[in-house]
């Protein structure tokens, strides 16, 4: 049962039972097991989104099968365990790729739909359920029902985003883009502090399909922000002549690692380093779609890296017009707390609306990073960048939260409570259970808990001492 974790391995979980899907008619005890019931695919939610402790997961892997392709058309239907990696292999040589893609292709179609993932391109294209043409759901009274947008829509709507919890996907149909070869032309620039991120992404963002940026998390006083910004548009010539050639090697980390080896001191020469070597390497050439939107999936385990205790991934969304003023006092505590962060990621959204009724991505910018668990002084300052978020009116990712309260959530989705009406009443998970079990639901679906205002509690950005700042975020 304990490789059926999360990719951050906290918080742990055993489930009371694993169904493996082989076939899409497969029985499922629905009615005679009591427990509530999760998809579960390879495991890449960072929190408890993917996990059920004590209930029963359905092991989806091996529904992997594709059902149709259009080579004309660009329209792929394939069932919910198919990876990200299978499709590719599949496509891309056929001039074909996805219209929207995470950090890993080793996610499942089911999974992407279930948390609406985005990718680098978001401010062009959405999120990945833009381009959901219909999927197939399985529900606990054994109905199967066929959803699209003008099919069983609300439902529909309810799925994508809606973490597994409206019933078992079983097969998807998307919408693919065209593309001339498997190549992206890359321009990396380098950015001194956190306003000039903002400036070259006004500008690149008109620029480049692709966008995103790593910061320093450690850079203090006029250098706070620094970082690498990263833009890339597919390639529409011939294969190009001096292109970084797609890595073909691949390295599992053997072992959990020592905690000591993710320390403070660590991260910040790691950081200092890596902005260095990039900065000094910064120029626009020719990479393969593998190197450029999967550079860890070459390192398998990588979160073993992280320690025995395992990582806490936080990501956030600062919507406009607070961004800036956010995403600086998000930093100047990680910098307080001496709890740097390996990866530190950011990107701007764009004004596309999410189809789904509980997706995270919104207008504004999205900061994700990852730490090393360490125990209470790391859940004391996600707890803090929470009360920053919530200032801000913005949102935490559920797909990457393993310790988000109730009150976080109902701030950060408001929507949840009409989102219960298309929840399969026995599909469940840990993160549903902590975000909602002890919150009072009235016959009409309101919450009762009296969460306060997001405006009624002491702010968090007047605790750090700068209430210029304070002014501009709750104006």
């Amino acid at each position: 049962m304990n490789r059926y974790q999360s990719w951050g391995r906290y918080p742990t979980a055993v489930p009371s039972a694993v169904v493996t899907m082989t076939w899409q008619h497969d029985a499922i005890p629905f009615d005679a097991a009591p427990e509530s019931f999760l998809p579960y695919g390879y495991g890449r939610s960072y929190g408890d989104s993917c996990l059920n402790d004590g209930g029963v997961l359905l092991d989806t892997r091996r529904l992997r099968r594709f059902l149709a392709f259009d080579p004309i058309l660009g329209t792929l239907r394939c069932e919910a365990g198919t990876s990200l990696a299978d499709i590719l292999a599949l496509i891309v040589p056929r001039g074909w790729f996805l219209p929207v893609t995470p950090g890993t292709k080793f996610v499942s179609i089911g999974g992407a739909i279930a948390n609406d993932v985005h990718g680098k391109n978001h401010h062009r294209a959405g999120t990945f359920g833009r381009f959901v043409r219909c999927f197939e759901l399985l529900r606990s009274t054994g109905e199967r029902v066929y959803c699209s947008p003008t099919a069983n829509a609300d439902l529909f709507k309810a799925t994508i985003g809606g973490l597994g919890l409206t019933g078992l996907i079983l097969w998807a149909e998307i919408q693919l883009k065209p593309i001339v070869n498997p190549w992206i032309m890359v321009e990396r620039i380098p950015f001194n502090h956190i306003a000039q991120f903002f400036d070259l992404s006004a500008e690149t963002d008109r620029r480049y399909e692709y966008t995103v940026a790593w910061i320093d998390c450690f850079a203090r006083g006029t250098a706070r922000g620094r970082g690498i910004f990263i833009g890339g548009n597919h390639h529409h010539g011939d294969h190009p002549t001096r292109a970084s050639q797609s890595a073909s090697w691949s390295w599992t980390v053997p072992f959990t690692a020592p905690s000591c080896l993710l320390s403070p001191l660590v991260l910040k020469l790691f950081n200092r380093a890596y902005y260095a070597l990039r900065s000094a390497s910064a120029r626009s050439i020719p990479e393969h779609y593998d190197q450029f939107f999967y550079p860890l999936d070459k390192i398998r385990e990588w979160n073993r890296l992280y320690g025995r205790h395992g990582l806490l991934q936080y990501q956030c969304v600062i919507p406009p017009p607070h961004q800036q003023a956010g995403i600086t006092a998000i930093l100047d505590h990680i910098h307080r707390a001496k709890e740097g962060s390996f990866l530190a990621v950011l990107k701007q959204f764009g004004s596309l609306p999410s189809p789904g009724l509980l997706s995270f991505p919104r207008e504004g910018t999205t900061l994700a990073l990852d730490f090393p668990f360490r125990g209470a002084s790391t859940l004391a300052l996600l707890n803090t960048l929470d009360a920053i978020v919530r200032e801000c009116g913005g949102a935490v990712y559920p797909a990457k939260d393993a310790r988000m309260s109730p009150r976080q959530f109902e701030a950060c989705f408001p929507q949840w409570r009409e989102f219960l009406a298309y929840r399969d009443p026995k599909f469940s998970s840990s993160f549903w259970r902590r975000v909602t079990d002890n919150v009072p639901i009235d016959p009409l679906g309101h919450t009762l808990s009296g969460f306060p205002s997001r405006n009624s509690h002491e702010s968090t950005l007047a605790l750090a001492g700068d209430s210029s700042l304070y002014e501009q975020v709750s104006s």
